[in-house]
């Protein structure tokens, strides 16, 4: 039994069987009370047709057996349950619970590393390319590089919208402490640039901000001024520095060949 499985509120149930699956790992567990509530699940029962039979199986204490496994009728309701829970499961991780959940894997490196050497292993957060079932596979989004790739296939294998297009996003801006201080420098990108959306509105990147604030624009034109200042300031001293050098040292020259013919004159 897993760590994670000890504090679990469905022990044996049906939702930690299907999270500790290799393909799943990426899930974590949606609590029952969340499941249950009308809320969540209200606008999901016309896309199923085997919704309510499907949800008492996610709900269920008992976890699946070979013989299950091998039935066609259980299998047809299985693949109804697995992506009624991965909509869910999209759902309750933009919760404050389940974002506070998410960001503790995100810190222990649940979801992988960036592949690329420049990023140094940065952690990486999973994200679907759509809000919509059977129209990509999971992806790991990087927050240093700003790209999405395609995890290992020993570590996640199922639909990306189980986690959905905007996940990452909110993450970050939830808790922004988690961000990467270092940025990928520009020029450096190896791939077709990923389009962050939160909610389907796009993300600026900081650069883009500074951009259009006519106040950070300001701000950066005074920096850069008073750069420039700074460093023709220090080359007029690091002349002047110069200068006295040469004369200290023209005047030891001085001193010492006046010494000399002292010394030959005696």
């Amino acid at each position: 039994m897993s760590e994670e499985s000890q504090y679990s509120e469905h022990p044996g149930g049906w939702i930690e069987w299907f999270c500790q699956l290799p393909q799943n790992q990426y899930l974590t567990e949606v609590d029952s009370e969340f499941i249950q509530d009308p809320n969540n699940y209200g606008h999901l029962i016309k896309q199923f047709n085997l919704f309510q039979q499907a949800l008492q199986m996610i709900l269920s204490s008992e976890q699946p057996d070979t013989l299950d496994l091998e039935n066609e009728k259980f299998l047809e309701l299985y693949t109804e349950a697995s992506d009624i829970y991965g909509l869910l499961h999209q759902a309750f991780i933009q919760t404050p619970k389940g974002l506070a959940i998410m960001r503790e894997r995100f810190l222990n490196a649940r979801f992988g590393h960036c592949p690329r050497v420049l990023c140094e292993k940065q952690n990486t957060i999973p994200i679907g390319l759509s809000e919509s079932l059977k129209t990509s596979r999971i992806k790991v989004y990087c927050p240093r590089c700003k790209e999405a790739y395609a995890p290992r296939k020993s570590q996640a294998d199922f639909d990306g919208a189980y986690f959905g297009r905007s996940f990452p996003m909110l993450l970050l801006l939830t808790y922004p402490d988690i961000h990467p201080k270092f940025t990928i420098q520009l020029g450096t990108e190896l791939f077709t640039p990923f389009q962050p959306t939160l909610y389907g509105f796009k993300v600026r990147d900081e650069i883009q901000i500074q951009q259009s604030s006519p106040q950070l624009q300001s701000q950066q034109s005074q920096q850069q001024q008073q750069q420039i200042i700074t460093e023709h300031t220090n080359g007029i001293i690091e002349k002047e520095n110069h200068h006295q050098q040469e004369k200290q040292n023209a005047e030891q020259e001085s001193k010492q060949s006046k010494k000399k013919k002292k010394n030959k004159n005696k």
